[in-house]
């Protein structure tokens, strides 16, 4: 067993503990193999143990390993999308997680009608209000979700969140847990062409207090693939 598999298999142990101490079936929660600034073989590697659920941060990285990883993977848009960017994956991806404002919701709605397709979508929120992230604030959701709800070819499906890095993973539970409560209090709206049931939160350092938490996806891509070398800029 190479080191990728051994790390994904260590990762799905610590997901079912995690599941089983909350009382949860581990089948509620997806593992999404962070691939950004991953080469396409290590990336077939984790594909080989299963993993065909693959985030990336970058529209350009999407483009570029689209055709050479091939079909039966799942895309998933987990980064910031500017607008002008929404065109180019509106066929190639299952979910785009960072919707965070009606301007981008209103794009992905024209591109999915132009396609001919459904755009499952996560509305994302800065629970933990840092100003270097993206994001709405927990209060403006309900508003944007009504908004959204009424826009032809676009699916809002649930709720996502990049938590502080933090040293203690434990800081973290509220955030998770004040995510949880967002969910269920707009769903508990019954607003129309609303039923959300995804809760993407929870990365390297926290998947597992983010399971604990109600998580039904996480972001795991450092302890899949060891510490990432990003390209010397200079």
């Amino acid at each position: 067993m190479g080191q990728i598999a051994e790390n994904i298999a260590k990762i799905h142990e610590k997901m079912d503990a995690a599941a089983k101490r909350a009382g949860r079936d581990p089948k509620e929660v997806q593992l999404i193999v962070v691939s950004k600034t991953i080469d396409v073989d290590r990336i077939k590697e984790a594909v080989a143990c299963g993993e065909v659920h693959l985030g990336e941060n970058k529209v350009q990285e999407i483009m570029d390993k689209y055709e050479p990883m091939g079909p039966g993977i799942h895309w998933h848009l987990i980064g910031h999308l500017q607008t002008n960017k929404v065109k180019y994956i509106i066929d190639k991806v299952d979910m785009i997680h960072s919707v965070d404002s009606f301007h981008l919701a209103q794009e992905i709605s024209k591109r999915a009608v132009q396609k001919g397709v459904t755009m499952d979508i996560l509305l994302e929120i800065n629970m933990a209000q840092e100003e270097s992230k993206f994001g709405l604030a927990a209060d403006e959701t309900e508003d944007l979700v009504r908004q959204i709800a009424v826009l032809p070819g676009i699916r809002i499906r649930g709720l996502m969140t990049v938590a502080p890095f933090v040293e203690d993973p434990q800081e973290n539970r509220p955030v998770f847990r004040k995510m949880k409560e967002l969910l269920v209090d707009i769903n508990a709206k019954k607003i129309d062409n609303v039923s959300m049931d995804v809760l993407s939160m929870g990365m390297t350092n926290d998947y597992e207090v983010a399971i604990e938490e109600g998580a039904t996806m996480i972001r795991v891509g450092t302890a899949v693939f060891g510490a990432r070398v990003y390209p010397n800029k200079n």
